[in-house]
């Protein structure tokens, strides 16, 4: 029986990697964990941010990457599944590079026929900006200053990593604690899955009709 796969998708410092613990330690079964941070520390430096480079086009140079590594994260997860162990993941998905890449559809179809929740983590951009401030001195986050409160590739990241909003449960971090997140989670697939899910629904529409967010 295929392990369950939940993929939290939202911009950085939006609470995904909080998620993915809570659901570690609260859920009954045992979940494994795949996602941005964890792939970066496998990801050779020259190719780093690797799968978290940044909305804005900024290096096409490491473009030419970006589709592999997404698909050898997400054939990774396709294996973890069908061996029967439940996978957790936490990305920014967004397709603003200096050309679009397409990367979420192509990662949607690596896991067809296989149980994904996928989940939308969504945080105002002022609790965002927050969060950036404290982490700075351990993450080197971009943060904001008295000129510019919410720098460029921060709005980026806000404006970019939702689109094109599909998906099958969306939890708010500003309003719910990482447990009450994970407690939703564990209610939705509970409840039983969506037909289409939203990954089945990212496949079978063509990319310039899908809906923005």
């Amino acid at each position: 029986m295929a392990g369950q796969i939940i993929i939290l998708n939202g911009a950085p410092r939006s609470g995904k990697s909080s998620i993915a613990r809570a659901i570690q330690e609260s859920f009954d079964d045992p979940w494994m964990t795949l996602g941005v941070d964890s792939y970066e520390r496998i990801t050779p430096p020259q190719l780093r941010p690797g799968i978290g480079l940044r909305p804005g086009g900024e290096r096409p140079d490491l473009e030419v990457f970006v589709p592999r590594l997404y698909a050898a994260l997400y054939e990774s997860i396709a294996a973890h599944s069908r061996l029967g162990l439940n996978v957790v993941t936490d990305v920014g998905h967004h397709d603003a590079y200096s050309k679009p890449l397409n990367c979420l559809i192509d990662c949607a179809r690596r896991l067809a026929g296989l149980p994904v929740l996928f989940v939308g983590v969504r945080c105002p951009i002022e609790i965002i900006m927050e969060r950036r401030a404290a982490s700075e001195a351990g993450r080197g986050y971009v943060t904001g200053s008295p000129v510019d409160p919410v720098p460029s590739p921060v709005r980026l990241w806000q404006d970019e990593v939702h689109r094109p909003g599909v998906y099958d449960l969306e939890v708010d971090t500003s309003l719910l604690s990482p447990v009450q997140c994970a407690d939703a989670i564990r209610e939705r697939l509970r409840s039983g899955a969506a037909h289409p899910t939203a990954f089945q629904r990212l496949v079978d529409a063509p990319p310039a009709t899908h809906p923005r967010s």
